[in-house]
């Protein structure tokens, strides 16, 4: 009995160390000397959220990087929408984007084998037209040097193939985005907000060191 209550004790307390660390590395700060250039200057990118996943929006063509390479509206349902201003990205577990379109269908094995790092990964790239900054999509100001470092970042995130092109996986949720394979891994401690936080760090945001969750990168943004 002493071990089984042990045993209860130590499932029951591996989720709640897991989000405090998450809440303290968020609210821990990486470039703390981050200031976004003044309006009207550098790259305006946004962050966005659904409340649980984020994305990493960027303007699909500009003098540091063109982005159709890596978004071709060949990919999509609807091909008009290739003449969009911008691209969306959000890194995640293969088997959880594509058996999981909507919450209606996630399923405690999926989720389970996405949190322990099993499986491969994919980009999701969807196209947007004219974002605006509002609650649950947040604009930030980067310099062009680190608007290439997020650009590094992120392209990182694709498997190319031997042409150097991305490879694209014939499913998407709507006429707009499409899926890519992924570079890399996911699990519990490397996840799509980690994704979004860790591309934000390494172009100099002021960003949590560690942001599993959904609030540990929006939180850095207010």
């Amino acid at each position: 009995m002493v071990w089984a209550l042990r045993i209860v004790a130590g499932i029951v307390a591996l989720p709640l160390i897991y989000f405090a660390a998450a809440i303290l590395l968020g609210l821990v700060p990486a470039n703390v000397a981050f200031r976004q250039p003044p309006p009207g200057q550098g790259i305006t990118i946004f962050v966005r959220s659904n409340g649980i996943h984020t994305d990493i929006v960027m303007p699909k063509v500009s003098a540091e990087m063109d982005w159709r390479p890596y978004a071709d509206p060949a990919h999509l349902r609807d091909p008009r929408w290739g003449g969009a201003s911008h691209v969306a990205f959000g890194y995640g577990s293969r088997e959880f984007f594509l058996n999981t379109p909507t919450w209606a269908e996630f399923s405690l094995a999926t989720g389970f084998w996405a949190m322990v790092g099993s499986g491969s990964t994919l980009v999701h790239v969807e196209h947007i037209d004219r974002p605006v900054g509002e609650e649950l999509q947040r604009p930030i100001r980067l310099t062009p040097e680190q608007y290439r470092r997020l650009v590094t970042y992120v392209r990182s995130s694709f498997n190319l193939d031997a042409a150097g092109r991305p490879v694209p996986v014939p499913r998407g949720y709507y006429d707009s985005d499409s899926f890519y394979e992924g570079n890399g891994g996911f699990s519990m401690f490397y996840n799509c907000n980690e994704w979004t936080g860790a591309a934000l760090r390494h172009a100099g945001v002021r960003m949590g060191l560690w942001t599993p969750l959904e609030q540990s990168v929006m939180w850095r943004l207010d």
